[in-house]
């Protein structure tokens, strides 16, 4: 017979261990919001980062409870709303992927920025703005977050899928945090302008072919 303690951790550790380890091997990887956060920890205060790193974390921890109680069918039921989400987010990361190539070819003075004080100029209102968009206007946060990971959730037990969900909505905050406060250690190197066209360059590529990606799926 299995001790308390042995059930105890089957129904709770353990459920809640995978679901941070399946969060964490969703959200660890180069994307639109991942880019951009990297870019906006380096230049902005702590002021800008967290309500920005917040958002980011609780529209995680609201997508995945949604596919948990079954928001996932809704998903798989209403292909449209689909298709609209992606035209309307390629567009938008066009339009951010032809700034990113903008500042590449003209930069702003970021390292100068970086360098005396960083911080100046960015505002909290259009960073969260931008980085719900990239959240929200991301169909493959709704297939990826919402179904899959509701799907998985919900292969757990009636209670230990909650634990789960726990642990995949803690890998999201890890996450998040890590990365916007880990990119102020690389502002010694972005105090010099060719880091920041480097950068810039990459995002640009980056979001003009998530872009084109989105634009052939729909």
């Amino acid at each position: 017979m299995p001790s308390v303690e042995a059930v105890t951790l089957s129904q709770t550790l353990f459920p809640a261990l995978l679901g941070l380890g399946t969060g964490l091997s969703l959200i660890v990887a180069i994307g639109a919001q991942n880019a951009y956060l990297l870019r906006l920890g380096i230049v902005a205060t702590a002021r800008v980062i967290v309500p920005v790193l917040l958002l980011c974390a609780l529209s995680d921890a609201v997508l995945i409870t949604a596919g948990t109680l079954g928001i996932g069918a809704l998903v798989h039921a209403a292909p449209t709303a689909l298709t609209v989400v992606r035209v309307v987010g390629a567009a938008f990361l066009f339009a951010y992927g032809l700034m990113a190539a903008r500042r590449a070819w003209r930069p702003k003075g970021e390292a100068l920025q970086v360098a005396s004080q960083p911080g100046g100029g960015i505002r909290l209102s259009s960073s969260l703005a931008t980085v719900a968009a990239l959240t929200w206007l991301n169909p493959h946060v709704y297939l990826d977050t919402v179904v899959f990971l509701g799907s998985v959730a919900n292969q757990q037990g009636h209670d230990e899928r909650w634990w789960w969900v726990a642990g995949a909505i803690a890998a999201s905050f890890a996450w998040f945090f890590a990365l916007g406060f880990g990119a102020r250690m690389l502002r010694p190197i972005f105090s010099r302008p060719q880091a920041w066209r480097v950068l810039d360059a990459s995002i640009a590529v980056l979001m003009v072919g998530l872009g084109l990606k989105l634009v052939s799926a729909a």
